[in-house]
């Protein structure tokens, strides 16, 4: 299968929107301040990346459920934290930097991973490291998906954050 089929990926359509969250160790932030999921960081730091492109599925809310059920003590840490030694090595070596810690360790490592899938490429996909590529790959005829992928490089969670298709009109003549 695909490096998204690790058991860590949970999809389910989300809607776009802020939660308050739990702070490190359990703390809430100060009232009134709004601590938002990867949502800009992933407009950010995919490259080539349309914002509110149609056929956008954005998966925070699927995000927070696990998050959640973590925190509470209903899933182990090695059920949440098993990214695929492929999807850690494309984290490592291509992924893009986020602002966010990680919703397990809080850990520093949180990165974003983009695979686009679609013809005449591999079928594990291909890693996106540059808005170079995305646009070359734009360009091309067919139907091709883009997926982005959070992953923590120090505990191995990961969670499909986003997919969305790559059109045209992305690419840049």
């Amino acid at each position: 299968g695909a490096v998204l089929d690790a058991p860590g990926t949970h999809p389910a359509p989300m809607r776009q929107g802020r939660v308050l969250l739990v702070g490190r160790r359990g703390r809430r932030p100060p009232p009134g301040a709004l601590r938002r999921l990867v949502g800009d960081d992933i407009r950010d730091a995919v490259p080539g990346a349309q914002p509110g492109s149609p056929g956008e599925i954005d998966y925070r809310m699927a995000r927070r459920a696990l998050v959640a059920e973590f925190r509470r003590g209903r899933l182990a840490q090695n059920e949440v934290c098993d990214a695929h030694p492929e999807l850690r090595r494309n984290a490592s070596e291509c992924g893009s930097p986020t602002s966010e810690p990680c919703p397990i360790c809080e850990g520093d490592g949180l990165v974003l991973v983009t695979y686009v899938f679609g013809p005449r490429l591999p079928p594990g996909g291909r890693c996106i490291t540059s808005a170079k590529e995305m646009h070359k790959l734009a360009r091309r005829s067919g139907t091709f998906t883009t997926y982005v992928v959070e992953v923590c490089t120090d505990c191995h969670w990961n969670h499909l954050a986003r997919v969305f298709p790559l059109a045209e009109r992305t690419a840049r003549r």
